[in-house]
């Protein structure tokens, strides 16, 4: 050993006895196990100048046994934060880091390497968790984003970090919330925000469903399926010159752009933000419950005064012979492909199953959906066939009440599904369909499994998920569910506003309850079919007289220079303008419902919304068209003889 080197083990040896580390604060900001750069020169400057022992401190810096916290300054004799490297395993809130200083990434712990790869990772969308994370093994495997580009990379750094390093327990929480979707990440934020002690499990992904395989990259997708079908149409506007047959779909660069933009927006739903930003102990593991205040993770046990159970709901498979075992898709690996398939076979018509269907259609697959019952057996009989006749014109195909009797897979010829028809008359028809690809969007099941919900004296369903009362409580009234695990409602906003409840109702004895929550829902088809409150088939089957009234889109100006169809259906009480429920079909129906949420919020009459004036020429004008309609039918023929006889007299 040098001369230099033996000085250097010793001023590091020194440093490292004397030195005081410690977590510190500075406007505002958390800085764990750090310590200063003036105190550190002090002790380097035992025996040396202080100029010396500032070259020495930099050397030690250089070499990688401690940091600038930020990684902004050398080493200074100034009020700077430095932490040492084998400090880094203690800190919460940061991912662990190779002995070259810099931060594990996911790639770097898949392949090796701190760079991002576009290998084809299609052969490993599946990975168990143990494969790519730390903490034990979970309970089923997990579709990886695919390819690990430069853009899932990033989405998993930030939602995965390959190597988290878990906090120290707190004594005990305020919250401890399971699951880190929306619901999970609404519930935390603001529980954290009002200064309760919050954790935050996730097995998998933050951001849950809606972020990394639900609303952001369908609609991604759909705007990409959207301008390939305006381009289609632009010889109906009198833009000339476009020759359908000749537009191409560059399906690859399509999901680039998802890829991009769902990385792009995954910062706020990071880990990083979630514990540096908002103070939350966020963990990456498995909860399972211990008792009916405690929860474990990672081998740590957590007391908790309340907890949120928002794990989710996974995507159902039929038990279709021959389904399992193959290579089909959902809508968790659905996102990975990056080859257009040719032909695809779409199992269910829910939303997921419609919206797939007609952006796949739009890229030039051929797509066939098939369906047990009637497509949108649930919505608006006008509103079905509405989509219905739209999607088939684009060459969208149906098969409903039909049940699949078997799949069959072959790497070389892809899919063949046999299936049985249900006729009109009764009559079975049977039938072949070859595809390339299946798509099974066959509704959710709730996430429930291994949780401990009995050690924590909590009821569940396999159906139907944890059982909650109207104030989203379980059994164990210190715990409460919101989301997909316990609701039928599977939409992102009703996660959120479920959580704002439970805030409220958990930390501050609060009352709200989920019977009060006015629930708007879109299918982001094109056209769009958005709805709120009650059907006209409710109404029946309550027997509660109603009166409809309707505006037709081809009726509307707007609509009709646009060269749109839909229509406004809003449902009244009977002989009273009180909203009971709506019904919109048009490209803007998913905004244009929020007006009359907005008015059955506030107990807005129909009545009233033809007051509010609407600039013309929009398509939210035919929402006051029926409040129109709604004053020409208290015109009775009585009250129209009055009014007759009253102007006679004033002419």
């Amino acid at each position: 050993m040098s001369s230099e080197e033996k000085d250097l083990t010793e001023a590091l040896a020194g440093l490292r006895a004397q030195v005081d580390v410690q977590d510190r604060s500075y406007k505002g900001h958390n800085y764990p196990v750090c310590f200063v750069g003036t105190e550190a020169t002090e002790i380097l400057a035992i025996g040396r100048s202080r100029s010396e022992a500032i070259q020495i401190g930099r050397k030690l810096l250089d070499l990688g046994y401690f940091h600038h916290v930020l990684k902004e300054h050398s080493f200074e004799d100034q009020y700077l934060f430095y932490r040492f490297k084998e400090d880094e395993g203690k800190v919460h809130g940061e991912s662990a880091r190779r002995d070259d200083g810099e931060a594990i990434s996911w790639a770097s712990r898949i392949f090796g390497s701190g760079s991002a790869h576009t290998d084809n990772m299609q052969s490993r969308s599946y990975i168990h968790l143990p494969d790519v994370a730390s903490g034990p093994a979970a309970s089923k495997e997990h579709v990886v984003p695919a390819p690990l580009d430069e853009h899932n990379a990033r989405l998993l750094d930030n939602v995965r970090p390959a190597s988290w390093i878990d906090p120290k327990p707190d004594s005990r929480y305020n919250l401890v919330v399971i699951g880190a979707g929306t619901g999970g990440l609404v519930a935390a934020a603001g529980s954290a925000g009002v200064g309760a002690k919050v954790a935050l499990i996730e097995e998998w992904m933050m951001g849950g469903d809606c972020l990394n395989v639900g609303c952001v990259p369908s609609k991604a997708i759909i705007r990409s399926a959207h301008a390939v079908h305006e381009v289609r149409k632009a010889a109906e506007l009198g833009v000339l010159g476009v020759n359908p047959a000749n537009i191409k779909v560059h399906f690859g660069a399509v999901m680039n752009r998802m890829r991009q933009l769902r990385a792009e927006i995954s910062h706020n739903d990071s880990a990083s933000r979630f514990a540096s930003d908002l103070g939350v102990d966020v963990y990456q593991g498995r909860a399972t419950f211990t008792g009916r205040n405690s929860v474990e993770v990672n081998g740590k046990t957590l007391h908790f005064s309340a907890a949120v159970i928002a794990t989710g709901a996974t995507a159902a498979v039929p038990p279709i012979k021959g389904l399992k075992g193959t290579p089909y898709l959902t809508s968790d690996s659905l996102w990975n492909l990056t080859e257009l398939p040719r032909r695809m076979a779409v199992i269910g018509a829910g939303s997921i199953g419609l919206e797939c269907g007609q952006t796949f259609t739009r890229f030039g697959s051929q797509v066939t959906i098939l369906a047990r019952t009637s497509v949108m057996g649930k919505e608006d009989m006008d509103a079905a066939a509405a989509l219905i006749s739209q999607m088939k014109s684009e060459g969208v195909e149906f098969l409903d009440h039909c049940s699949i009797d078997e799949v069959m897979h072959c790497k070389s010829t892809g899919f063949m599904l046999k299936y049985t028809l249900k006729q009109a008359s009764g009559e079975a028809k049977g039938g072949v369909l070859e595809v390339d690809a299946v798509l099974v969007a066959a509704g959710k099941v709730p996430n429930v499994h291994n949780l401990g919900l009995e050690a924590a004296g909590v009821n569940f369903d396999r159906q139907r998920g944890v059982l909650v009362n109207d104030k989203l409580q379980t059994s164990n009234r210190s715990i409460f569910a919101v989301g997909d695990v316990c609701t039928e409602y599977h939409f992102t906003h009703v996660a959120d506003f479920m959580a704002r409840m439970v805030i409220r109702n958990a930390l501050f004895f609060g009352s709200g309850k989920m019977s009060s929550l006015l629930i708007p829902w879109v299918t982001y088809t094109d056209p769009e079919v958005a709805h709120v409150g009650l059907y006209e088939a409710d109404l029946h089957q309550r027997k509660t007289p109603f009166q409809a009234f309707k505006v037709d889109f081809k009726d509307v100006d707007r609509a009709i220079l646009d060269g749109v169809g839909g229509f406004v259906k809003i449902l009244t009480a009977e002989k009273k303008d009180t909203i009971l429920g709506a019904t919109i079909v048009g490209p803007d129906a998913g905004n244009m419902i929020s007006e009359v949420t907005v008015a059955m919020q506030a107990g807005m009459g129909l009545g009233s919304l033809a007051s509010v004036i609407h600039p013309y020429p929009t398509q939210a004008d035919s929402i006051r068209k029926c409040g129109d309609l709604y004053n020409k039918s208290r015109l009775t023929p009585l009250v129209k003889t009055v009014f007759n006889r009253f102007l006679a007299v004033r002419r």
